[in-house]
């Protein structure tokens, strides 16, 4: 698993001559991290640390992500016990990617993704041309993306002055542009929370919070500290319906809706503004994932993964928000350590073997009624390690505040049973389990039964669990 051959690492590479022909470059590698945020970067880190050679795809011209925009603090706190900003928390993995003389690859894009009987192979695009890597694994941190006006069917022109609330922070943090002067905002998501404070220190006037669920999409302390500590308020169960103007938003509609979320007429109201702040949810960046075969989970969005953050497709590894849209940037460096350990592990057991793939034997994490998902979807028993702590995620379907059990069991043997004082679907939840305990379970039940072969996440009270 050494060192790239000489002349194949990417910063080394002597860029063609203008006017030269276009050439195209290969590479072989170990493992290959798509995306350079705090999922790619603690993914690759952990893979060079595991003894990979590793190339990192990244499209943007830094490393670090979104977190690059955001200068608040309160990152930090799961994984290093402190309160650092964005920015301060990318550079530390950011700093140690460099100190371990990583291969990076800025201003990248790939235009084709394959599976081949080895591992994978990329085609990927920067500015000195084509380059094609191969490698034994592929670890996806390509993140998310944000809903836009379109996708929530708003009806209207398309005026300047709408803005998704991640680009309005990057106007305001990175570029020193304000978005407008009259703001409201269409959604409740931990962006637009964040952006309504940031916007209203900056001297916009934030008109209000539009949330068309009966409850706030993003953490409770968010909706204390960027709305209620400002005064700016938090309409729910109302939407915006129309947009005003035609080449600047002039104002918006809303109206009230019910509980199937359908406009009640007669509460329309004009409102006057020349900003329109969309934060109406996120969705996992998946195109390249689809396009390597992996199966999607249709409530996360992203691929349905195993402890190790393996996908359903052979050597193809995912973490991050590509996997589904975590609260912490801390929860997502986690995912990505474990995503490049995993991928350089395999990367070597197939150059073991001469090529052939790792046994696997998944067996399904089946999360109850009560659950919005459940991640990972699956335990790999093929060969767990005594001692290592997998770590469970998942978000309730519905807010419970009368003390909800939590219990998870495999091969009818009850392995987590923990209270919660309350489960609000914004809020994502985790807790760890020795994978080894699990194999157990299963192997000590009876295996004549199917349900004794099942891994469960039930939720209830504690009489009734």
């Amino acid at each position: 698993m050494g060192r790239h051959e000489e002349g194949a690492g990417i910063g080394t590479l002597r860029r063609p001559d203008e006017g030269s022909p276009f050439v195209i470059r290969r590479v072989d590698t170990d493992v290959v991290v798509l995306g350079a945020g705090p999922a790619g970067l603690a993914a690759a880190c952990a893979a060079i640390e595991s003894g990979a050679r590793v190339v990192v795809v990244e499209r943007e011209e830094r490393v670090g992500g979104i977190l690059k925009q955001c200068v608040h603090d309160g990152f930090g706190v799961a994984r290093y016990g402190l309160k650092l900003t964005g920015p301060e928390y990318a550079l530390r993995d950011a700093d140690r990617l460099a100190s371990l003389g990583a291969v990076v690859m800025l201003e990248a894009f790939v235009s084709k993704a394959e599976r081949t009987d080895g591992g994978c192979r990329l085609a990927c695009v920067d500015r000195s041309g084509v380059v094609e890597l191969t490698a034994g694994a592929v670890v996806l941190a390509t993140g998310c993306r944000e809903r836009t006006d379109r996708q929530v069917f708003i009806h209207g022109d398309r005026p300047a002055g709408i803005f998704a609330a991640g680009l309005a922070q990057y106007m305001i943090n990175v570029q020193g542009l304000l978005p407008g002067r009259r703001a409201l905002i269409l959604g409740s998501g931990d962006i637009g929370l964040i952006m309504a404070r940031r916007m209203t220190l900056e001297g916009m006037e934030v008109l209000g919070a539009h949330e068309i669920k009966s409850e706030p999409s993003g953490l409770s302390r968010n909706v204390r500290q960027c709305l209620d500590d400002y005064g700016i308020p938090l309409e729910l169960s109302s939407t915006v319906t129309a947009v005003h103007g035609s080449r600047r938003v002039t104002g918006v509609t809303t109206a009230r809706v019910d509980a199937a979320m359908r406009t009640i007429p007669g509460t329309e109201r004009d409102i006057d503004c020349d900003t329109l702040i969309l934060s109406v949810g996120l969705i996992p960046e998946n195109e390249i994932a689809r396009s390597l075969g992996v199966p999607i989970d249709t409530a996360t969005k992203g691929p349905k993964v195993d402890q190790n953050m393996h996908t359903l497709a052979e050597g193809v590894f995912a973490c991050g928000n590509a996997v589904h849209v975590n609260d912490l940037a801390d929860y997502v460096s986690e995912s990505g350590e474990t995503a490049g350990r995993s991928a350089a592990a395999y990367a070597a057991s197939r150059l073991k073997t001469g090529g052939r793939a790792p046994e696997r034997r998944l067996t399904p994490l089946d999360a109850g009624p009560g659950f919005l998902y459940a991640v990972p979807q699956f335990v790999d028993l093929a060969a767990p390690r005594r001692g290592e702590l997998a770590a469970f995620y998942f978000r309730s379907r519905a807010t419970e505040t009368d003390g909800a059990v939590v219990r998870m069991s495999a091969g009818g043997t009850a392995l987590l049973e923990r209270r919660y004082p309350a489960l609000r679907p914004p809020e994502m939840e985790r807790f760890e389990l020795d994978t080894d305990a699990i194999a157990e379970a299963i192997a000590e039940g009876d295996t004549a039964m199917p349900s004794d072969r099942r891994i469960t996440l039930e939720m209830g009270r504690r009489s009734a669990l």
